[in-house]
């Protein structure tokens, strides 16, 4: 090698460097408040589950019932969706901010037409559940679930809305701040409506399932304001296509969504057929089972918010027509997933009893067995979680490229 090329190398090398580290900052800036959204979201449905275990076993399964059904339906049509934030991050990317308000409108359109369908799966899920030799006990409370939190689907589809456009114009915080004040008024709202206080009827289960409805549609709303008169996105007029349907909008996120919503669908589909084989072996293993899938769902959050960021990034870059820093963006992310999903999978292996103890009352005799064969679950858990996080990092960075 000559003294020119190995200057070249060197200033090569020490170009990629800078870049990849530029990378690396821009990517956790946007990453913190993404990661705290998920948190939020995911602890929404943490401190139901934790409520639901206050009222008992029991109540704890029937209610596990209700909320993967929700938690299913709610995935496979966020997947959809998913593609409008990466479409909307490549606009902003090459400048186009008026095809970035096409595409949060379109969007909004395309949430009134999944939703209806899978609110009336939800509504009749008792049915279904019944038919797939579900304990009809089990059922029964599945049922007063579902019928108060269906009410609140199209508001959960479109925090995830909001989420990925202001992700795509860089102003994740807004969506956190929401969040962030929704998860304390869920945990609030649940003990109020669950327990009968302040004068109000004591609802049980059905109260956690109106909890959830009434934090959805707050923070729904509150997001849209914020979005709106946001002096960073205030010019955007990000919702002014809205009494306008854009068919070729429409038509481009659905296309470019349905195998992620797909995949997404299948995946949440597992969870459904082995929680309605843990309620075929009982109300024990059908709470120990809830336990281990709430916490790798919490284990999930960050690689989640580290997905929404590779879908982000690659679809910013690609718009910027820098292929290469679409290829960096996803490695740092698969990166830090990895390293992070690993000592993860750890804690679960080391202290699955502490964990179970979150849940259910470790000194009440009744839950022994329960709690016994969570912690021989969350020795699984762990595992799943490792590769799957890795998963849905390479998966957000497919999005991102609208490779789907």
């Amino acid at each position: 090698m000559t003294n020119t090329q190995r200057g070249l190398a060197e200033i090569t090398s020490t170009e990629y460097k800078s870049e990849l580290i530029s990378e690396a900052r821009v990517s956790l800036q946007l990453a913190i408040p993404l990661v705290v959204v998920e948190i939020c979201e995911t602890s929404i449905n943490t401190v139901d589950v934790v409520m639901m275990g206050l009222l008992g076993t029991q109540v704890l399964a029937g209610g596990a019932l209700g909320a993967i059904a929700f938690s299913t339906l709610l995935f496979t049509c966020s997947g959809i969706l998913s593609a409008g934030a990466a479409i909307a991050a490549e606009a902003f990317g090459a400048n186009n901010i008026d095809q970035v308000s096409r595409i949060a409108s379109g969007q909004i359109w395309l949430v009134v037409a999944l939703s209806l369908p899978a609110m009336l799966l939800l509504w009749y899920g008792d049915t279904i559940l019944l038919l797939l030799g579900q304990q009809e006990s089990n059922v029964l409370l599945t049922k007063t679930y579902l019928h108060s939190i269906v009410w609140g689907f199209p508001a959960a589809l479109g925090i995830m809305i909001l989420r990925g456009i202001a992700s795509a114009v860089n102003v994740p915080r807004l969506i956190t701040v929401t969040m962030l004040a929704g998860l304390i008024l869920n945990a609030a709202a649940d003990y109020v409506l669950m327990f009968g206080k302040f004068g109000l009827p004591q609802l049980g289960l059905a109260g956690i399932g109106w909890a959830s409805t009434l934090v959805f549609w707050v923070s729904f709303i509150v997001g849209v304001i914020l979005l709106i008169f946001s002096p960073k996105v205030r010019d955007y007029q990000l919702f002014r296509y809205l009494h306008q349907f854009d068919k070729q909008t429409f038509v481009k996120i659905f296309q470019t969504g349905w195998p992620m919503g797909f995949l997404l669908g299948v995946e949440s589909a597992v969870l459904n057929v082995t929680a309605w084989l843990a309620g075929y072996l009982g109300t024990v293993t059908l709470a120990a089972h809830e336990i281990a899938i709430q916490t790798a769902a919490i284990a999930i959050v960050i690689p989640l918010g580290i997905g929404n960021v590779a879908v982000t990034r690659v679809g910013q870059t690609m718009g910027e027509k820098k292929p290469l820093g679409a290829r960096r963006a996803a490695s740092i992310g698969i990166t830090i997933g990895g390293i992070y999903a690993s000592a993860v999978a750890l804690i679960f292996w080391l202290f699955p009893y502490q964990i179970a103890g979150i849940y259910l009352d470790i000194n009440n005799p009744e839950n022994i067995e329960a709690v016994k064969t969570a912690t021989t679950f969350l020795a699984l858990a762990g595992l799943f979680q490792f590769f799957y996080s890795i998963q849905i990092i390479i998966v957000g960075a497919l999005i991102g490229l609208q490779d789907t």
